[in-house]
């Protein structure tokens, strides 16, 4: 059989070169046709500038799955396993010079030059690299060390609804109003909802994180549903704010970005009322998504404020609950509690600080 012949897309003032144009990416569902490598490339192109308003000089690691997505296929935890999926977080070699990097540094020490987003054609380019979804840092260039980006992460536990998740995202919204700040709601793409605030880039991402502690205790006190408990043995059927994803090198699926899920769903932007309308959050799709645009984009004017971070920080400081754990390939930071689940904690083997007495 003939290969068919690439394809270009012609993206603003570039042309992108499209392998393997048929290949297909997404396999058909009951809600959707089949989607080919050009379909997914022809989706980022059109998308384009919105999505560039919210990546737009961000590091940028790339989700890629070359040979496409199907039910029950892996993403790579970079630990050591052979996934169908992974995470590309260095800019792979071979990529066309218009293509721009910035250097990060990982919680390790060791640094990266990353995908660093300055034009649409950059993002159909990842597309025909394989990438389905795009993990921007919180953070632009020329400083990469301060976030310029609050993100609430809301992530629903086994037994908890889109329905439950919809209820906690109103009421965060309506506290972020309360404390002066303006959320913007979107779904993940799956079952969550993630909301967004600028804030001014004058903090560093442990500040972040702690103000998403405090944010996420006021919210377990407004609702009984939420849980910001980072042990999962001790989440319940709740919602779990992820503070966590305010680390350096942790990212959140984009704007628009497609997640490896059947269907090609769409981690899509809404507003608040239209957020509290929608019953399945499947429904926007590669196919369905773009039409959203025509009415304008629900984050059009997102960096036209940026918020200060001290009414979270607040929140931080003044409510209880002192210090929570960092991920697991995190270096051991001041005041966490120990790394060890609780209910294999032996309360003997740790000193005051969280470290392990030597000898046990």
């Amino acid at each position: 059989m003939a290969k068919t012949p690439a394809a270009v897309l012609a993206v603003g003032d570039r042309e992108v070169r499209v392998s393997s144009p048929d290949r297909v990416i997404y396999a058909a569902t009951e809600r959707t046709p089949e989607v080919t490598k050009l379909q997914v490339c022809e989706y980022f192109a059109a998308v384009g500038d919105a999505l560039m308003r919210t990546i737009r000089d961000r590091p940028t690691a790339m989700e890629r799955w070359p040979d496409g997505y199907r039910d029950g296929m892996r993403l790579s935890t970079g630990y050591g396993d052979d996934g169908d999926g992974f995470y590309q977080k260095r800019l792979p070699k071979g990529a066309p010079d218009w293509v721009e990097t910035v250097r990060i540094t990982f919680p390790s020490g060791r640094t990266a030059e990353e995908l660093c987003p300055s034009e649409p054609a950059s993002l159909v380019w990842a597309a025909q690299m394989g990438t389905l979804t795009l993990h921007p840092w919180p953070v632009r260039r020329p400083d990469v060390d301060h976030p310029d980006e609050l993100r609430i992460d809301l992530d629903p536990q086994p037994g908890v609804t889109f329905a439950d998740v919809q209820r906690v995202a109103a009421v965060a919204g309506e506290l972020l109003t309360e404390l002066g700040l303006r959320g913007y709601p979107k779904t993940s793409g799956n079952r969550g909802i993630h909301i967004y605030v600028r804030i001014e880039p004058t903090h560093t991402f442990e500040d972040v994180r702690h103000a998403a502690i405090g944010f996420g205790r006021e919210l377990e006190r407004r609702d009984g549903g939420v849980t910001t408990n980072w042990w999962k043995e001790e989440r319940g059927e709740r919602v779990f704010l992820d503070f966590n994803q305010n680390n350096r090198d942790r990212t959140i699926a984009s704007a628009w970005s497609l997640r490896a899920k059947p269907g090609a769903p769409v981690s899509t932007p809404l507003s608040w009322k239209h957020l509290a309308e929608i019953s399945d959050p499947r429904e926007f799709t590669l196919f369905s998504a773009p039409e959203l645009l025509a009415d304008g984009d629900p984050w059009a004017d997102m960096d036209e404020t940026r918020y200060p971070l001290e009414p979270l920080l607040h929140l931080w400081e003044t409510l209880p609950g002192g210090e929570l754990n960092f991920p697991p390939d995190y270096p051991k930071m001041p005041g966490e509690p120990p790394r060890v689940q609780p209910s294999k904690k032996v309360a003997e083997h740790w000193d005051e600080h969280g470290n392990r007495v030597e000898g046990t």
